[in-house]
């Protein structure tokens, strides 16, 4: 890999593409003939606002947002917005389904419960989040104001693998380790939201697609900053908004336009996670953590029968020019995240790396 980087695995903070990098680089003391960084410079100014402008629309395009939709860049990361849904949502009916598959859905359930009823519509906790739940598995609420599920489970590697219909109820997704990973039915959704941190930008910024007639209708104890139609009416100007993680989502957006956008991403991402769980699936030493059929494309949690070997693996990857193997302190093992700027290079250098510990241990 060019100038001696390593193979990050990071589940987020993750690794960006290298050409993102380096044009990022070149234009970072003097944007487009400014005089000054994007860091520097005014997020009013005529300069930012077309970076801006243009940054939303090439993300409205890649996911195909449809009219009706506002695209918002917010802060505070995937774990704010635990908090802003509720507040903005929940008044409805006072009610609200969550599906609680891994450690972030279950933080952003504790969260809703301080703002109103939450029925807990699908728990996997007694198989220690290894699976997704069946559709027909789904207790739904009738009366609920929305149903809320994180669509990618960082921790645990899983990922649903199909929309949950939920008879009208508003559909709201965090979707923060697999946005623009594969294709999304925008119009499914009420909400989905995004901290970019994983798939698309540096830590920062958060992205929150939001249908119009959901917004202005928060409770009275809502923060004006966490205020779904305040952004909506500012243009996500309410404050200064993540001034150069924007420009990075743009500058990804135009990486992923040239991969194909979505659709080729997603064959991308496919291709590295087969290739990967086939050799963990066949090894003697290593098994899955998730149970086939909920397996996650960009988180791999994997371990072998033993803590002492597990570390053994993470401290020899360091060796090979890999990083951030070592699996989430709640679970253990190893994790491989495999995001889009991913290279397959990278995949499959590790998949060598398993078969060499495999045949050695």
């Amino acid at each position: 890999m060019a100038n001696d980087r390593v193979f990050n695995f990071s589940a987020g903070p993750s690794m960006l593409p290298l050409e993102v990098l380096q044009r990022a680089g070149a234009e970072i003391t003097n944007y487009n003939g400014s005089g000054m960084s994007v860091m520097e410079m005014s997020h009013r100014s005529k300069v930012f606002q077309k970076i801006f402008d243009d940054t939303q629309a090439k993300f409205r395009k890649l996911m195909n947002v449809p009219e009706g939709y506002k695209v918002l860049f917010l802060q505070g990361g995937g774990t704010m917005q635990f908090g802003m849904v509720p507040m903005n949502l929940i008044g409805k009916t006072g009610k609200a389904d969550y599906a609680v598959t891994g450690n972030f859905a279950n933080l952003a359930m504790k969260e809703a419960k301080k703002y109103g009823e939450i029925n807990i519509a699908a728990s996997t906790e007694d198989r220690k989040h290894t699976y997704i739940p069946a559709q027909g598995d789904l207790k739904l609420s009738a009366d609920a104001s929305y149903f809320y599920y994180c669509s990618n489970n960082t921790i645990e590697g899983t990922q649903w693998q199909y929309v949950p219909e939920t008879n009208g109820v508003p559909l709201v997704s965090d979707m923060s380790s697999d946005i623009l990973s594969r294709p999304v039915d925008v119009s499914k959704y009420g909400i989905i939201f995004a901290g970019a941190q994983k798939n698309l930008a540096p830590a920062g910024l958060t992205i929150a697609i939001v249908r119009e007639d959901l917004a202005g209708h928060e409770l009275p104890i809502t923060p004006a900053i966490m205020n779904y139609k305040n952004m909506i009416d500012k243009d996500s100007m309410y404050n200064t908004p993540p001034c150069w993680c924007i420009y990075m989502l743009g500058l990804m957006c135009d990486w992923l336009e040239q991969q194909g956008g979505a659709v080729g991403m997603e064959k991308i991402n496919i291709a590295k996670a087969n290739m990967l769980y086939d050799v963990l699936d066949n090894a003697k030493l290593f098994t899955v953590a998730a149970e086939k059929g909920s397996r996650s494309f960009m988180n791999v949690t994997f371990r072998t029968a033993s803590a002492d070997l597990d570390a053994k693996f993470v401290a020899e990857s360091v060796e090979q020019g890999f990083t951030n193997l070592k699996g989430h302190r709640s679970v253990g093992g190893m994790r491989a995240s495999i995001y889009n700027a991913m290279p397959t290079e990278g995949v499959e250098k590790l998949c060598d790396f398993i078969k060499k510990f495999d045949s050695e241990n």
